[in-house]
């Protein structure tokens, strides 16, 4: 029977299937190399041998709607409504998805940024609609990736339904600026275009700089589903807890699609998550400082390679250009590097529509320091 989707297989499963037979160090997929905070696991693992095993209420464990929307208030200055405007839901996957199917209807077109997060396109086309891309651009200037402007205001239209935003940015760390949100709110605001932020990332953020949720802005919120993900803030993906936070009317309809996909989420993760929050709320504070000291180490260690960098300002990824390596295409540099020197990363064109000739790879450095090393040795023979 033919697919819906003729997608093939993903980036991420063919990387790490290449790494696995290849027995290379697997910097390719977006996963820690490490466990949960010990304190963490046991109050998860509490809540599993004690009567918090059956279904939790389909928007979540209100415990837990609580301690999110504490921490929105407590970052972005939004005071919201937990119960009717947090789900906690089946990884941010889940919570992309059934949004997306909540609010694009067949022929309705979503702007996505590229390069971009590969989830988004199957689920566009699975809901009927039409992907819009706009590459987000570098200048002298500013030579991070950042938005163009311009493109965006020429690429919506009529028919435009949703706008998809990924700050801290995957694959490339770019962070936003406070004049970004008032520049969108600007070219929004006489449309009735809804916003989607994917904000896995949100306490993962360099420099002394700070995230900015569109939860922060004031014209923006109204619009705004906003995405986070448990998986990467506390080590652990494999738990597949997630969150979707938006006014009351969105969530609403997020939650007609979303009682649907999973119903509720994994209860006792839920009672331990929650518990974990409230007695330790010192943790996401010192999340920032933990992964940038993962980043320094590995930018230090492969400075003497013949990769160059400009350092990640977000997220758990580190692009390296390799342009003074090779003339080879980023996906036949990326196989040669896993089979070759035994290092997998992901080539950034798969998350164009339309790749420019980048010669860069995404390395994920949420991993043991050892691992770092050993890999950055192999990376410096090149």
């Amino acid at each position: 029977m033919k697919s819906k989707l003729d997608t093939g297989n993903s980036i991420f499963t063919i990387m790490t299937e290449l790494s696995n037979k290849h027995n290379a160090i697997n910097l390719s997929q977006g996963f820690p190399g490490f466990n949960p905070d010990p304190r963490l696991l046991e109050m998860v693992c509490k809540y599993i041998r004690s009567d918090n095993n059956q279904y939790a209420p389909m928007a979540g464990i209100p415990a837990l709607q609580d301690c999110i929307a504490d921490k929105i208030k407590k970052f972005y200055g939004r005071t919201i409504d937990a119960c009717h405007e947090v789900t906690i839901c089946d990884g941010a996957t889940e919570a992309l998805f059934s949004v997306i199917q909540a609010v694009v209807y067949p022929n309705d077109e979503v702007i996505v940024f590229d390069p971009a997060y590969d989830n988004y396109g199957p689920d566009i086309v699975l809901a009927g609609g039409i992907t819009r891309h706009v590459p987000l651009i570098r200048t002298k200037e500013r030579p991070d990736y950042h938005i163009d402007w311009q493109r965006l205001k020429d690429t919506i239209n009529k028919k435009t339904k949703l706008i998809i935003l990924n700050f801290p940015h995957n694959p490339t760390g770019a962070i936003l600026k406070s004049e970004d949100l008032d520049t969108l709110a600007d070219i929004l605001c006489d449309t009735s275009i809804y916003l989607m932020s994917d904000e896995v990332y949100e306490h993962i953020v360099f420099d002394g700089k700070k995230h900015l949720s569109l939860s922060s802005h004031d014209e923006l919120w109204s619009r705004s589903f906003v995405i986070s993900s448990f998986g990467k803030t506390f080590h652990a993906t494999g738990w597949k807890v997630g969150y979707c936070a938006a006014p009351i009317d969105l969530t609403e309809e997020m939650r007609q699609i979303h009682q649907w996909t999973c119903y509720s989420v994994v209860t006792p993760i839920q009672h331990g998550l929650a518990e974990f929050m409230q007695t330790h709320p010192e943790y996401i504070d010192s999340l920032s400082d933990f992964y940038e000291a993962k980043r320094d180490h590995f930018c230090k260690l492969i400075e003497s390679s013949k990769f160059t960098y400009q350092v990640s300002a977000g997220s758990f990824y580190q692009l390296l250009d390799y342009s003074e390596i090779t003339t080879d295409n980023d996906v036949s540099f990326a196989k040669k590097l896993t089979e070759e020197i035994g290092v997998a990363s992901i080539p950034i064109s798969v998350f164009y529509e339309k790749p420019p000739f980048e010669q860069k790879l995404r390395f994920c450095f949420a991993k043991e320091n050892e691992i770092l090393e050993q890999a950055a040795e192999k990376l410096c023979r090149l």
